[in-house]
């Protein structure tokens, strides 16, 4: 059992620590949001007051939080490199910048200690089931020991090479992921007006060269998959907000590397007018209703 301190508990944060108390573990747990701290209290989590508070004396030190500048506060301001022994295990799991995990993974290093950039892939469903896909960036002897703690909480984890690849392989995959919504939704809005029935689009794309995650999991009209957000007006599993967040970090590390992203230009615009249109709240998929109108 490993002592843990989670910080950051919100609708990914809070079931990913309540996978790891139902795996044996000591969780200690810190958000700004009080509401977010008394649901995970009720799940065994033990309310800290403060960062440091929760980080002195943990084996391990997870982060699930917002954006780059949140993580970089938290490590090298707030007290996680302050307060941690030498042997603690620093996990960031937030979907960030690479820029920022790099940096924050080399001061970390400097200090002595191993770290891991985390992101994942699965959503609130999959964070709920212990069934999310970790791809960590680090060196392979912080993987190693990164890996048994995350197996509590997914179920595919991928070293994907050293500081920062975690959070490359996370943009890149969710760069293809915003594309392939917009074109799925696309071709359903397409079907609707050549009369072609919903299931009778799905029933041959889902096992022709159309079949993708976006299609064959998250379709975005109701019926084909029951479980997909279409289902229940677009209640957010991934929000449309969150998706436009990564797709501007994917133009952003385009932008440093000089890659040429013409399809996810495109994609970033048309999440930036859905969000503008007040619809940052609903699930991604929802963008079927810019696409329709």
């Amino acid at each position: 059992m490993a002592v843990i301190a989670f910080i950051g508990l919100g609708n990914m944060g809070g079931p990913m620590a309540a996978n790891l108390v139902k795996a044996g573990h000591q969780l200690r747990g810190v958000d700004v949001v009080p509401a977010a701290v008394e649901k995970a209290a009720q799940a065994g989590i033990e309310p800290r007051a403060d960062i440091a508070a929760a980080v002195s004396g943990a084996d391990t030190v997870i982060t699930m939080l917002p954006a780059g500048q949140h993580v970089e506060d938290a490590y090298l301001r707030d007290g996680i490199l302050a307060a941690a022994t030498p042997k603690t295990l620093l996990i960031d799991c937030s979907t960030i910048d690479v820029e920022t995990a790099r940096n924050v993974g080399a001061a970390a290093t400097a200090q002595g200690f191993a770290m891991v950039d985390a992101p994942v892939s699965g959503g609130v469903t999959g964070a709920e089931n212990a069934a999310l896909t970790f791809m960590v960036g680090g060196a392979a002897d912080a993987f190693a020991r990164a890996e048994p703690i995350l197996q509590a909480m997914g179920k595919t984890i991928v070293h994907a090479g050293g500081p920062g690849n975690g959070q490359a392989a996370k943009i890149c995959n969710n760069l293809m992921l915003g594309i392939q919504m917009i074109s799925v939704g696309e071709a359903f809005v397409l079907a609707e007006k050549l009369g072609l029935d919903a299931q009778k689009l799905f029933d041959i794309s889902s096992t022709a060269s159309g079949q993708c995650w976006s299609l064959t999991t998250y379709c975005p009209v109701p019926g084909p998959v029951p479980t997909s957000p279409a289902n229940r007006d677009y209640q957010a599993g991934f929000t449309a907000a969150m998706m436009l967040k990564d797709l501007r970090l994917a133009m952003g590390a385009a932008g440093s590397t000089g890659a040429n992203l013409e399809l996810g230009a495109k994609a970033t615009d048309l999440y930036d007018a859905f969000v503008d249109a007040g619809h940052a709240g609903l699930d991604f998929s929802g963008i079927i209703r810019s696409i329709r109108n």
